[in-house]
């Protein structure tokens, strides 16, 4: 059964550093967000191979500057640490996810 991780500021390199790992930047104030979080957690329980990490940008804002995210909900794929694909849409569906992460990760 995956799981879904959540990530701080503090504890985001460390989950994203080795392997494959799916983060979902997020917001409580981000309907489209939070309608997405189910989903997350099914792609957590059908890809065992894959870490998925939500990181809650209102308390991670630093964080996501770095990480260059201008909009949300942005969801990012990394492997060992480093960012290999991203989708940001304003009115991102749980379709348009799995079709991205179908694609992404035939490519990692």
């Amino acid at each position: 059964m995956g799981q879904v991780v959540e990530a701080t500021k503090e504890t985001f390199p460390e989950l994203v550093g080795s392997g494959l790992a799916l983060i979902d930047v997020w917001a409580d104030s981000c309907r489209p967000c939070v309608a997405l979080a189910p989903h997350m957690a099914s792609i957590a329980d059908t890809n065992p191979d894959l870490t998925v990490v939500k990181l809650d940008a209102s308390k991670a804002r630093r964080l996501c500057m770095t990480l260059q995210v201008r909009g949300l909900p942005t969801i990012l794929l990394f492997r060992d640490g480093q960012e290999v694909a991203r989708i940001s849409e304003p009115n991102l569906t749980p379709e348009q996810v799995d079709s991205w992460l179908s694609t992404a990760l035939k490519e990692v």
